[in-house]
C-alpha cells in the first residue's frame, strides 16, 4: 500500500512543488503540508474523514476549521481538490515527497542514522562531512537509537542505505547459510 500511496501522491506533490517554486513559497508550502499531514493522521480526524456518513463538505470544513488562518487560499484549494478526488489520506505521503523535491532543489539531503547506541555530535559532524563529500550535497542529520541492531549503524540517505549493523550482518550470514 505504501508504494501505491507514493504513486498516487507524487503528481500532487510535484504540482505543489512547481507552484511553490514559481511563487517562491517553498517554506510556506512545507509548513502547510506538514500541518495538513499532521491533521489527517490524527486518530479522531482520520476516523471522521474515513467515515462514509461524513460528507465531502464536512471533511473540507473540518480540515479548514482546524487549520484556521494557517492555510492560505491555495492551500484551501488543495484540501478541496484532495477531498473531491478522495485523496485526503495521502497527504502525509504528499508532504514527504514534497520535502524530498524541495531538498533536492536546494542541494540538501536528509540523512537518518539508526544506531545501537547514542551517536555523539562529533560523530554526526564527521559522518555529515564524509557524506557531503561523497554525495555532493548539504546533509541534514537525524539520529535514533535502536537496541535491536546489537551494534553498528544503519544510514539512510535518500535511496542509499548503508547497513553496518551487527543485526544486518547476522541476517546476511543467515541468508548465505540458508538458515
Amino acid at each position: 500500500m505504501a508504494g501505491e500511496n507514493s504513486t498516487i501522491a507524487r503528481p500532487y506533490a510535484e504540482a505543489v512543488f512547481s507552484r511553490a517554486s514559481d511563487s517562491n513559497k517553498l517554506d510556506q508550502w512545507s509548513d502547510a503540508l506538514g500541518l495538513l499531514a499532521a491533521i489527517v493522521i490524527d486518530e479522531k480526524v482520520a476516523a471522521a474523514i474515513s467515515n462514509p456518513k461524513f460528507e465531502s463538505k464536512q471533511s473540507v470544513s473540518l480540515i479548514l476549521d482546524i487549520c484556521g488562518k494557517h492555510l492560505d487560499a491555495e492551500g484551501q484549494n488543495l484540501v478541496r481538490l484532495l477531498v473531491r478526488n478522495g485523496r485526503l489520506s495521502v497527504l502525509p505521503e504528499i508532504a514527504l515527497i514534497y520535502e524530498g523535491l524541495k531538498n533536492e532543489s536546494q542541494g540538501r539531503l536528509d540523512v537518518e542514522i539508526i544506531s545501537a547506541y547514542e551517536v555523539t555530535k562529533a560523530q554526526e559532524t564527521s559522518l555529515a562531512a564524509a557524506l557531503k563529500e561523497r554525495l555532493g550535497r548539504d546533509i541534514q542529520m537525524t539520529s535514533e537509537v535502536d537496541k535491536e541492531l546489537i551494534g553498528g549503524v544503519v544510514i539512510r540517505a535518500g535511496d542509499l542505505v548503508i547497513d553496518g549493523s551487527v543485526q544486518g550482518r547476522l541476517r546476511k550470514l543467515a541468508t548465505e547459510l540458508g538458515i
